[in-house]
């Protein structure tokens, strides 16, 4: 069964740090994309970052560039979101992604293109 398990989401002060973990087991998605997506009460889910299967290529939205960094570590078939300068707007539950080619080009921003997701973990960032 392939699972994929967020971890490190928690409650922490505006202009603080967190680091999400994507845990995944059951297959290996050493040559799958990754993604960070999250959803706001209220809100459509929405992307955060895509990391390629190499991990070269990395993509960001303008709200978190050059406050987040997606990464990923093949042999332990995880991936990473470090998050700084956490801001209030940033509360949201956070899930994790793989998608669902084989070497895909281009890491794809888009829900749709994600075949398998975690069950998400809850970051909360106080103003």
């Amino acid at each position: 069964q392939v699972q994929l398990v967020e971890s490190g989401g928690g409650l922490v002060q505006t202009g603080g740090s967190l680091r999400l973990s994507c845990a995944a087991s059951g297959r290996s998605f050493r040559w799958n994309a990754m993604g960070w997506f999250r959803q706001a009460p209220g809100k459509e889910r929405e992307f955060v970052a895509a990391i390629g299967w190499s991990g070269d290529t990395t993509y960001y939205a303008d709200s978190v560039k050059g406050r987040f960094m997606i990464s990923r570590d093949n042999a332990k078939n995880t991936a990473y979101l470090q998050m700084n300068t956490l801001k209030p707007e940033d509360t949201a539950v956070y899930y994790c992604a793989a998608d669902q080619f084989y070497k895909s080009t281009y890491p794809p921003t888009r829900p749709g293109s994600y075949e398998y997701w975690g069950q998400g973990t809850q970051v909360t960032v106080s103003s």
